[in-house]
């Protein structure tokens, strides 16, 4: 009985641990990326302040 005790505390360890993980990734906020007509995340507070990171630009050549 004490081989099905292992196999049965793995997989209940693993499963709480993946519930764990599924909640963390539910309860992170989003960041606004295309708000106001950018292409990328506009920076709200700090020294770089309204800096737009990533900015994704398509010259004629990728169109």
């Amino acid at each position: 009985m004490n081989r099905h005790t292992k196999l049965l505390n793995e997989f209940s360890r693993s499963k709480s641990q993946a519930e764990l993980l599924n909640k963390m990734q539910k309860s992170r906020k989003a960041i606004e990326i295309n708000a106001n007509g950018t292409s990328g995340y506009k920076i709200k507070a700090g020294a770089n302040a309204g800096k737009i990171l990533k900015h994704l630009k398509k010259t004629s050549e990728n169109i």
